[in-house]
């Protein structure tokens, strides 16, 4: 006899059922593989027959790491907050410092990072700040180290565990980031001294053909995964920032084009080397066109044009966006975010900034009126700064009233 549709029907779906069944439930192999040895040193959280559709997922990671991990992101994605960056290198600070007429001494590098981290204001508008190395060691005219003095204070203190930027040889000028080699270790010793996040930036460069090349693309890329998932292993929760440079004439179009591409890859690099998601916080431009670009955009289609390159991509797991300033100025870096958390609608994320020159360069420019060598104006940089930090939260909330123009993209 034939079989009718619906006995071939029900033969199917019992044998479907039982495919999936089998594919739930890990085989003696797997389950034995998936194990960690007894000489383990990390507690591995019970695996559910579900645990294999989660291998990317950070399931190298014990429960207990993973909370730590999204609890860190959590605050840092503190609506109204954002981060202060505070990690240039005692050589890029010392330029800045000179062009000002303040000597370059660990103790004025030590005085201004103290004045930035006290502010009175600063826990109101402030979740975190990126430290580099140097500072993570100093301590305040107490004796408190700063990340402990920040972290008493609200502010989960960060560190930047990259080195220098290297030309790829055989392209035309295009940048890798160094440091990867020893990172566990400096981890290990950043968490030690108090630090909870770090943050590695990888720079780009769009050319004169409105691209970056796909050389620069995968192993920026692929360096930012395997830092996100060595800082994981040690503690920290990993911003990962790909930085696209205003430097060219391209267009806002070629901007979300390269922003998309970029960050596809990014998220495509992090899941392949099993970063968990949750546990990562992204820190990229705006999507702005280049400086040169000779057609004019307003803030609001900045501001659109920056969500919709997140939408396209970004994942829902990941809680937070802290944009760079970029040498904007703090007006229009503030117009434009303000710009971009009034295009947000329904995204998931916190949308924030991660500003150092934005914040920085007006407290230096106090610095001018003085005779060369003098003190820091300390306290006259504290008040600029309690107001600076109060445009930046308003931009954050999507509060801030920028003055006509602020924001807007003009060729100069």
């Amino acid at each position: 006899a034939v079989p009718s549709q619906a006995m071939l029907s029900r033969v199917l779906l019992c044998a479907l059922v039982a495919s999936s069944n089998a594919f739930l439930q890990p085989s003696s192999f797997l389950s034995s593989s998936l194990k960690p040895s007894s000489s383990s040193s990390r507690a591995i959280s019970h695996r559910s027959p579900l645990s294999l559709l989660n291998m990317h997922g950070g399931e190298h990671l014990s429960a207990a790491q993973k909370k730590a991990l999204e609890e860190t992101a959590a605050a840092i994605a503190t609506f109204g907050k954002g981060i202060t960056a505070c990690d240039e290198g005692p050589g890029t600070i010392g330029d800045r410092f000179e062009k000002v007429g303040i000597e370059n001494t660990e103790e004025n590098r030590r005085l201004y990072r103290q004045m930035l981290f006290t502010n009175p204001v600063g826990p109101d508008y402030l979740s975190a700040a990126i430290l580099d190395p140097e500072t993570i060691f100093q301590k305040s005219d107490d004796g408190v180290l700063f990340p402990e003095l920040l972290s008493k204070r609200g502010i989960v203190p960060g560190v930047k565990p990259h080195l220098k930027v290297y030309t790829l040889p055989g392209t035309a000028g295009e940048t890798v980031m160094q440091g990867l080699d020893s990172l566990n270790v400096r981890c290990k010793e950043y968490y030690d001294a108090g630090a909870r996040f770090a943050k590695w930036r990888s720079p780009l460069t769009i050319g004169k053909d409105g691209k970056i090349s796909s050389l620069a693309i995968k192993t920026n890329m692929e360096d930012l995964a395997r830092y996100a998932l060595i800082c994981q292993d040690e503690g920290l929760m990993p911003i990962v920032e790909p930085d696209i440079s205003l430097e060219g004439d391209y267009d806002l179009e070629t901007a979300i084009k390269v922003n998309v591409e970029v960050q596809a890859h990014l998220y495509k690099a992090m899941i392949d080397h099993g970063v968990y998601m949750e546990g990562a916080t992204l820190k990229p431009n705006m999507v702005n066109p280049g400086k040169q670009c000779t057609t004019k955009y307003t803030a609001d289609e900045i501001g659109q044009a920056t969500v919709t390159a997140l939408r396209r991509v970004m994942p829902a797991a990941m809680k937070g966006v802290n944009f760079l300033s970029g040498g904007q100025s703090l007006e229009n870096a503030a117009a434009r975010l303000n710009a971009i958390n009034k295009a947000k609608g329904n995204s998931p994320w916190n949308l924030s900034f991660s500003w150092s020159q934005a914040l920085q360069l007006p407290l230096l420019d106090l610095c001018k009126k003085n005779p060369k060598g003098s003190d820091l104006p300390l306290e006259e940089m504290a008040a600029l700064l309690s107001d600076e930090l109060k445009i930046a939260g308003a931009a954050a909330r999507g509060e801030y009233t920028p003055k006509a123009g602020e924001g807007d993209h003009v060729f100069k």
